[in-house]
């Protein structure tokens, strides 16, 4: 067994491993396929797919997966090479300079923030579906929807913020027991699909006349749906920002990339289909409103339906855990250059814990703060939801397109690296292109002002319909100028996370202002 640790290259960024290695393989394999969390991205968004584009849009399933497939590979060759927290933050930097890796990070915790507002919203078309306990607000008629599912993804995120702040080891340990649960319980439902099929797989040559109305036709629709399987197949380089805390990490991080994508994409992609095979009415109504929820319960009946949709609420936590403790990691690599405002106090590693805590805690108020500024917005779900795949799109652009100059150059992949090592080889250049090139379309795609998205319900406005390009504009803008102009002068390796002089000759010390 490799006994490399990964800690030659964090001298190689400078940095002295503060954070404890007790991940294993398991572990970061967990912690990439919570975060992509197939069971909640596809009952949480199936509606929007279903209205938007009919079973039809089962199609956008293989293609988001061939284009996350491209930046999958390019972050697990990242991952062989430097397995450290933060992985997007410090790969940028790695890739292209300090300005780059600085707009990375901040798009990149700003999304995984989004995100867990995003995500904990899910419980809402979750658990009133198995009990009406859960509709603490108004009768679930609808126009309550929103308050309540505040409510309960304010519950959740609370949770996340103590789990995180306790530790990695719990963190772990419930999110490989849930996700071992998913997995489960994920081919169980295939299973269970497989003996209720009403009609063959054709059925998702059916739009059920979504393109009508769209100027570009059909595809004007299914552009649109596109956007519910967008937001499952992301969050896979979680497994290399766990990399300091993990054992083994230069293999296993790879490995758990590539595994965590591949599984969600085959268990997924069944999920739905055999659930459009299995529900009784494909015109169903309900499944432009509550979607996959429904067929549960229509195909299965409402006893083993509950059993499957408790398993979705389990899936669902442990995805919120896993995106907490993604945006945890990208705060600490960020605050311990003294790139964040009180980076010596967010960089603090706890010594009981092992783990830094005030992040934990900062990032779970702002993401409570969000869903509370958004209370009462029926749009609250697709809207909020799009915000965060659009800035994880950017995110990771900041990450291909500097590889990309780097290959070109013929600085990438390292020519030092130890054999063994996870590398694209000849195929590398390729891959980035389409890489590159899938990242620059969906973004376009899915930050375009349409009304069916960022403003579906009157009133109308012309700021809510571009608030996607609005939202990411004056967040990039505005963050980049307070880097610019203010941060970037306290840039440098605290003094408590610096390595050895020695092996970091280049690094900074600095100590927070």
């Amino acid at each position: 067994m490799s006994t490399d640790t990964g800690d030659s290259e964090l001298s190689e960024f400078g940095y002295t491993n503060q954070l404890k290695r007790t991940l294993g393989s398991f572990h970061t394999f967990a912690a990439g396929i919570s975060y992509i969390s197939v069971l909640t991205g596809v009952f949480q968004l199936s509606y929007l797919g279903l209205s938007e584009g009919g079973p039809a849009y089962w199609w956008s399933w293989p293609m988001v997966f061939a284009g996350q497939l491209m930046v999958a590979l390019s972050f697990a060759e990242l991952a062989a090479h430097y397995p450290v927290a933060g992985s997007v933050y410090n790969w940028a930097k790695k890739l292209g300079n300090s300005h780059v890796a600085w707009l990375a990070g901040w798009m990149m915790l700003l999304a995984s923030i989004v995100s867990i507002s995003a995500t904990a919203l899910a419980y809402q078309r979750t658990l009133p579906q198995i009990s009406s306990f859960f509709q603490f607000i108004g009768d679930g008629s609808g126009t309550s929807d929103a308050a309540n599912g505040v409510l309960l993804a304010a519950v959740l995120i609370v949770f996340t913020t103590l789990v995180n702040a306790f530790g990695v080891k719990l963190m772990a340990r419930i999110n490989s027991a849930g996700v071992f649960i998913e997995l489960l319980f994920a081919v169980l439902l295939v299973v269970f699909l497989a003996f209720h099929f009403v009609r063959g797989p054709g059925v998702v040559t059916e739009t059920n006349g979504t393109g009508e109305g769209h100027a570009g036709g059909y595809l004007g629709a299914f552009l649109i749906a596109a956007i519910a399987s967008s937001y499952v197949m992301y969050g896979f380089d979680t497994a290399a920002s766990l990399g300091e805390e993990s054992v083994d990490p230069h293999r296993n991080a790879p490995k758990a990339i590539m595994r965590a994508l591949v599984a969600s994409f085959v268990l997924g992609g069944l999920i739905i289909l055999f659930a459009l095979m299995a529900v009784g009415d494909i015109h169903a109504p309900e499944l432009g409103t509550v979607g996959l929820q429904y067929v549960l319960t229509d195909a299965l009946g409402p006893a083993i339906g509950r059993v499957f949709l408790f398993v979705v609420f389990i899936a669902i936590t442990v995805c919120v855990l896993a995106v907490h403790t993604a945006a945890i990691r990208i705060a600490f690599a960020m605050a311990r250059d003294n790139a964040l405002p009180g980076g010596s106090k967010l960089a603090h590693v706890n010594k009981k814990t092992g783990t830094p805590v005030l992040p934990a805690i900062v990032i779970g108020v702002i993401a409570v703060a969000l869903l509370l500024v958004n209370i009462n917005s029926s749009q609250i779900f697709s809207a909020v939801t799009s915000l965060a795949i659009i800035l994880i799109y950017v995110a990771y652009l900041l990450v291909t397109v500097p590889m990309l100059v780097k290959r070109l150059r013929g600085e990438w992949p390292r020519k030092d690296a130890p054999a063994g090592r996870f590398s694209l080889g000849r195929w590398g250049l390729p891959v980035n292109v389409l890489a590159v090139l899938w990242g620059l379309a969906m973004t376009v795609n899915l930050a375009w002002p349409r009304t069916e998205i960022y403003n579906a319900t009157p009133p109308y406005h012309w700021y809510l319909r571009w608030s996607s390009v609005l939202f990411v504009a004056v967040f990039a803008a505005g963050g980049f100028a307070y880097y610019w102009f203010v941060q970037r002068h306290r840039i440098g390796v605290l003094a408590d996370h610096a390595a050895a002089p020695s092996s970091s000759s280049h690094s900074q010390e600095v100590t927070d202002e």
